[in-house]
């Protein structure tokens, strides 16, 4: 099985975690110009599995910003619990987490990577859609992240866009937590 071309419908976010959210939205603004970041303690998910049994999404803090309509998302997490998150970096540890993208078919596109081998690290719903986190550690060095588009998701991430084109450099948190 091939797995679904990205041609038509890009990598949308990128995201790293981070040990300090503070100091990492602090040095995106200072250094890329990147702002200004939405703030979050805690993603809400329901019907949450991790590596195949039921459990809660891990307890972060998350900021995200758009440069351009690249939007980048910076996680920290600050405990050990397992999580998917944990399967990638030690509590500390920092780097490139994932890539995301909105699916034209959510289910086609995450049983491609699942036929292919990507193991299912994480999947539940946040709001009124499917999110989950493909393993393509082995092969890529970091995960996918597959995204069921929803209005009310695009709203959300529209108004970050339009948020970023206007700021003007000063107050780079929105929404502290």
């Amino acid at each position: 099985m091939i797995l679904p071309s990205f041609a038509d419908h890009g990598f949308m976010q990128v995201c790293w975690v981070v040990p300090d959210l503070r100091a990492a939205v602090e040095a995106w603004a200072g250094t890329a110009g990147v702002g200004p970041f939405f703030w979050f303690d805690g993603v809400t998910f329901t019907d949450g599995r991790h590596r195949g049994e039921p459990a809660a999404f891990p307890e972060v803090s998350a900021a995200i910003a758009y440069a351009g309509d690249l939007q980048v998302e910076l996680v920290c997490q600050d405990n050990d619990d397992p999580g998917v998150f944990r399967d990638v970096f030690r509590q500390g540890e920092s780097g490139l987490h994932h890539l995301a993208v909105t699916c034209t078919d959510y289910q086609a596109e995450r049983d491609a990577y699942l036929a292919k081998g990507a193991a299912l690290a994480f999947e539940g719903v946040t709001g009124t859609s499917r999110t989950c986190w493909v393993d393509t550690t082995p092969t890529l060095g970091f995960m996918i992240e597959l995204l069921e588009p929803s209005e009310t998701r695009e709203a959300w991430f529209s108004n970050m866009r339009a948020a970023a084109r206007a700021w003007d450099g000063t107050d780079p948190i929105v929404g502290l937590g």
